[in-house]
Formats: C-alpha cells, sequence, structure tokens
C-alpha cells in the first residue's frame, strides 16, 4: 500500500483532525540537515521519510533517515552519542531504552521546546505512554510515533467453524491452536497454522515471552513490575512462574510453522495476511494490516483480545504458583489474572544532546510533526507503517478506522482490545532502566533462543538468565539500579 495514496485518500480524515500542522515558520530550518537512525524497511523508517519531504518543503530541513538492523540500533546511537561522534541527531527506537541514554547525559530536555509549542496536544496522548513512555524522571525526553503493546488474534472464521470460543488462558491458547492446527484456512488445499509467534534469535522474540509471563508473575499493578524484586533488584525470574512461562511458549511451536525458531516478525506477518494462522501473538499492527489488498481474505476476520491471562499466579515468597484469587491477584476477574504486556513501549524518537542548537530545534520540530494528531491520526490506520495509536483522540472514537477501510465491527473490537489494556490497572510495563537492552535483548533472549533449540533446560536457562541479570545488576551499580527501577515504575 503506498503511503502517499493513503495520505491523499484520506485527506478528510487530516481535516477532521484539525488539518495538517504546520511545526514552524516556512523555510525556518532552511539549510540544516537532520539524521534519523532507526530500524530498517518500510515500518517505521517509511513514514519518517515521506513525512520528512513534506517537512522539508514546509520549513526547509532535510531529514535523511539511515536504516540499520534492529540489533544494531541502540549500540549504534549509545556509542555515536556518548564519543561525542554526533553523527547522529535523532534516535527513533524503544521508548524504554531512552532510560539507558538519559542516564549517561545523552539526552535532550524536550520540556522546554513543549512548552513552546501550542501543536502538540500532550493531553490528548494515553496516560502511560505520555508518562511511561515519553518521560524520564519527570521530564519529557522523548517523542512517541507509536504506541505498542502485545495482543493475541484470532480468525472468529476459522474459530466459529471449528465451533470454539476464544481463549482466556495461555493454556485455552495451547487448547485452540491443537484444535485448529491443520485445518485449510485459506482454502488453498494446503494445512494451516494453530499458532503463529515470531521466534527468531536475536530479533524479537524476548517480547513475546515477556506477554507469557507477565499474568503469571505480576499480581499488584503496574508499579510492583515483573522482572525483578524492586528493594533488591534481584531477578524474579528462577521461579515457577517464568518457567510456567517458559514451557507455555515453547508447546505453542508443536502447532507452529515448521521454520518458526527462525521467523521474524515479517515472517509470521506474511502468514497471517495469506490467512494461514489462527492465533497469533503480535503488536497492534494486524488490526490494520489486514486491510491492505495482500490480505483481502482475512479482511474483517481477525479479531484482538485485549489480554490472555493465568489462573496461577506466583507466589512471590515460596517462588510457587498459587491460584489466582482477590486476595493473591486483586486485579484478577473470575479466578484469572490479567496483566497486558506493554512490549518495547512503542517507537519513540529522542534528540542527541550534543547537537547543535539549530539542528536540535529542528528535529524537535519534525518529531513534534511526526507526533501531532493531524499527522499520527493518519499514520496509526495503516498497517504498513507499524505505528499503533497512542493518542486519546485515536482511540475515542471509532470513525477514523472505518474511513481508513476498517469494517465497524472490526473496528469496535479492535479500538475495544486496545483501551480495554490501557485501562487496566495491572498492565505491565516493558523494562525501563539502564541495561534494559543487555537484560532482554541479549541475555534473555539468548537463553531463550537455546531453551527453544533444545540446546539447554528450562532450568538451565532460568539459572543463566539469573547468573546474567545479577552481572549487569552489578556492572551498572546495584543501588543505582533500584533507584532507576523506582523510578521507572513510579514507585519512588
Amino acid at each position: 500500500m503506498v503511503f502517499r495514496k493513503q495520505l491523499t485518500a484520506m485527506a478528510l480524515c487530516a481535516a477532521a483532525t484539525g488539518g495538517a500542522a504546520v511545526p514552524a515558520a516556512a523555510q525556518e530550518f532552511e539549510g540544516v540537515t537532520v539524521n534519523i537512525l532507526t530500524r530498517p524497511g518500510y515500518v517505521i523508517a517509511g513514514p519518517l521519510i515521506e513525512r520528512g519531504k513534506d517537512f522539508e518543503e514546509m520549513t526547509g530541513a532535510k531529514i535523511v533517515v539511515t536504516e540499520v538492523p534492529f540489533a544494531e540500533i541502540f549500540p549504534k546511537i549509545q556509542n555515536d552519542w556518548a564519543t561525542g561522534t554526533n553523527s547522529i541527531d535523532v534516535g527513533v527506537f524503544a521508548a524504554g531504552w531512552g532510560v539507558e541514554l538519559d542516564a549517561a547525559g545523552l539526552l535532550e530536555d524536550l520540556d522546554p521546546y513543549v512548552a513552546a509549542d501550542n501543536k502538540i496536544m500532550l493531553d490528548d496522548i494515553a496516560p502511560y505512554f505520555r508518562d511511561f513512555g515519553q518521560k524520564v524522571g519527570g521530564k519529557t525526553k522523548l517523542l512517541m510515533v507509536d504506541g505498542d503493546f502485545q495482543m493475541v488474534y484470532y480468525r472468529t472464521d476459522v474459530l466459529s467453524e471449528a465451533g470454539l470460543e476464544p481463549p482466556v488462558t495461555w493454556e485455552d491458547y495451547l487448547d485452540v491452536a491443537s484444535k485448529i492446527h491443520g485445518m485449510d484456512m485459506n482454502g488453498d488445499g494446503d494445512a494451516d497454522y494453530g499458532s503463529c509467534i515470531f521466534k527468531k534469535r536475536n530479533a524479537q522474540s524476548y517480547f513475546a515471552i515477556q506477554t507469557f509471563a507477565a499474568p503469571i508473575v505480576q499480581t499488584h499493578g503496574t508499579a510492583q513490575g515483573f522482572h525483578f524484586d524492586n528493594a533488591t533488584m534481584k531477578p524474579l525470574i528462577n521461579n515457577a512462574g517464568w518457567k510456567k512461562a517458559f514451557e507455555l511458549y515453547k508447546a505453542t511451536g508443536e502447532f507452529g510453522p515448521p521454520e518458526e525458531l527462525n521467523m521474524d516478525i515479517g515472517d509470521t506477518r506474511a502468514l497471517f495476511k495469506a490467512g494461514r494462522c489462527g492465533l497469533l501473538v503480535e503488536w497492534g499492527d494486524p488490526g490494520t494490516l489486514q486491510l491492505d489488498d495482500d490480505a483481502a481474505a482475512i479482511k474483517g476476520k481477525l479479531f484482538a483480545i485485549a489480554a490472555i491471562g493465568s489462573r496461577e499466579v506466583l507466589d512471590r515468597e515460596t517462588g510457587e504458583l498459587v491460584p489466582a484469587t482477590a486476595e493473591t491477584a486483586p486485579h484478577s476477574v473470575d479466578g484469572i489474572n490479567y496483566s497486558p504486556f506493554a512490549a518495547f513501549g512503542g517507537w519513540a524518537g529522542a534528540i542527541n544532546k550534543g547537537a547543535d542548537e539549530r539542528t536540535k530545534a529542528a528535529a524537535y520540530a519534525f518529531l513534534s510533526h511526526m507526533n501531532q494528531p493531524a499527522q499520527s491520526g493518519i499514520d496509526v490506520t495503516i498497517g504498513a507503517t507499524g505505528y499503533n495509536p497512542y493518542r486519546i483522540s485515536q482511540l475515542a472514537s471509532t470513525d477514523l478506522w472505518v474511513e481508513a477501510g476498517m469494517p465497524q465491527e472490526l473496528a469496535d473490537n479492535y479500538l475495544g482490545a486496545i483501551n480495554a489494556a490501557l485501562d487496566n490497572l495491572n498492565m505491565s510495563s516493558d523494562m525501563k532502566i539502564p541495561g534494559a537492552q543487555q537484560y532482554t535483548a541479549v541475555v534473555l533472549d539468548t537463553q531463550l533462543a537455546r531453551y527453544l533449540a533444545d540446546e539447554i533446560t528450562v532450568e538451565e536457562a532460568l539459572a543463566n538468565i539469573e547468573e546474567g541479570w545479577e552481572e549487569i545488576t552489578e556492572d551498572f551499580g546495584r543501588d543505582e539500579q533500584v533507584a532507576a527501577q523506582a523510578l521507572a515504575l513510579g514507585t519512588n
């Protein structure tokens, strides 16, 4: 789907949200080049490039977007800014990574820019993304371009044919997957898959495993967290809760594609768009990706579930599992604990504190342009962008989504699921402390991949993660990490 054609087709949508907002006086930034680093491919990078062209016409600033493999984004930005090379002016990356960069004094404080910006409408940004995504230590250090957490999706037609209800717990997920696995879900005569989850090593599998673990391990609200004992920063990983999550996650492979361990998110998206997945774990993108021309066979058939829950939760005193009750899991409903996981937390832009002042001003103006309702209200309705809703105005009405081509029933389901997750007081947060990328994208990802490949047992994997996390904590300083965790979870 071509982005500029989408913009033209949705001009009325932009007008409905206030029209195209010009963030800076015309040609104010003539001669300024803003260098942005982000992930490869059209997803995330594409809209930055396209809107960068429009921004250049309006302000004179040239927007240059460089794309690198996902695993290289953080270290490249960190090294460039920490060494004073300063070849990168803006990083667009996982919002949670900003904490470590800010702790090193590398991020520009955006509050002065926000105070002078009458178009950004911060109050319209959903509280979770405004307070946990954009802020570090109470100051605005990033601007969202995307709002992320993971959900489960199911094919309404496939489950209906099989006489099944959507799953409520991860055990239900496995049961449903087992019963629909092997069905011909797209009418091509070939057997299709009960479950599709991206499990490739050195990619994004480590986010999905946390979606499995969160409802088992976190029971007392967002501030509790599910990675560490917040008072000591001792890892909360080597226990029956995470063990169960690992085992459930691995078990889904029995009902997945044969090459699932080598599949990244682009691969699983191609499968579900081709109608080959009955269930999948994903971010918000499938809701809009099913509107693409190459997904016509499943348009309006892929519904979202805000969160999958658990009937058993971790007793942190004993390290064992107990039934979810009003006492053990105060936010549980009918004996099931839910904890939607804000995986990745959303893509956000941060500005290099070491850039020159004019470049920083132009960079902020561009990020504001991307963030404002008129632009973002369009971007989040286009599946190819990879941008998911994060503003209240984007979630308050189905009008934008129906105008984008989403059937009303699907729009009701999609926004209903997102709002239900954001309203859940037990929503779990992605790791947002110094070393977050090492804790999860390196240690957790490596040991998870080894377990999935049958190189080590689940007990060995969890013990290795515990040891690795302890080493990282010691490297950064335990007391410093305790303080950072309190800041990240809002408990300080």
